[in-house]
């Protein structure tokens, strides 16, 4: 039985699991190793069922907790080329480390899961979402920090049977919020992060794909709420005739993650 844990879900901080207790995959370590490891426990996921870290990028709300974790717990870390570069060139890791390089469009095995990168237009070297197909036919993907929706992307997520899908942030509330403008081109431009109604436009293809579970995850806590984002997905996939319950369940992560497992 197949499962994806949303540990840490937002601007300051993301981590998730995909797997079960008995042996799967970690995505990120934003947080805290204390908090990685109190969230994990939390979920009955021991640390001994990690094994293989992959990382989507160098930013530190996808890092922070890397350094630390990776001096206590002996587990192998796999990123792109230039990821694994930018972390090296930032974060001093134990020598002991096991770091493995993989490509977008590559698929390597962690255990039973086999994982593929895809590229994703983000505004860090590398950076990319990845796609994880289970033992048991199911498939999940991790697909946040998108700028935009590419060719590639679409490729690698539609048809999956779960996707951790970024909904980062409302237009309105980016506009008259505390961020200065040049940050709000930064966040809404290409390289940046999707709006809710981007998000909207995405989930209405997955659904239309096959997919039939979307958690909406990395919010902005300055720039979002959970409500709007859930709303704005909501509506426009109803818009569409699509009927919650049944064409799809839709969930929206809270900063410190879901409170259960989504089996997919």
């Amino acid at each position: 039985m197949s499962k994806f844990y949303s540990l840490f879900s937002s601007s300051k901080g993301n981590a998730s699991f995909v797997g079960s207790p008995s042996g799967g995959v970690l995505v990120d370590a934003g947080v805290s190793c204390r908090k990685l490891t109190q969230s994990l426990r939390a979920h009955d996921i021991p640390i001994e069922a990690v094994q293989g870290i992959f990382i989507t990028h160098s930013h530190s709300d996808h890092i922070a907790g890397l350094r630390v974790f990776l001096g206590k717990y002996n587990i192998p870390v796999y990123a792109t080329a230039e990821t694994l570069a930018e972390i090296q060139d930032t974060v001093a890791l134990p020598d002991s480390v096991m770091l493995y390089e993989i490509q977008p469009t590559e698929t390597v095995h962690t255990g039973d899961i086999a994982v593929t990168a895809f590229s994703t237009m983000h505004d860090a070297p590398g950076s990319c979402g990845y796609r994880f197909d289970m033992p048991d036919g199911q498939s999940c993907a991790v697909c946040t920090d998108l700028g935009c929706v590419t060719p590639e992307v679409e490729q690698a997520v539609l048809g999956t049977d779960l996707v951790l899908l970024e909904a980062n942030y409302d237009p309105q509330m980016l506009r008259t919020g505390p961020y200065p403008y040049y940050l709000q081109q930064r966040i809404r431009g290409q390289y940046g992060h999707l709006s809710n109604g981007d998000s909207a436009g995405l989930a209405e293809q997955l659904v239309q794909s096959g997919t039939t579970r979307i958690v909406l995850g990395h919010l902005s806590e300055n720039n979002n709420t959970m409500p709007l984002a859930q709303e704005t997905v909501l509506s426009h996939l109803q818009e569409q005739g699509m009927c919650p319950n049944r064409d799809f369940l839709l969930q929206v992560s809270a900063p410190c993650g879901l409170e259960q497992a989504v089996i997919f």
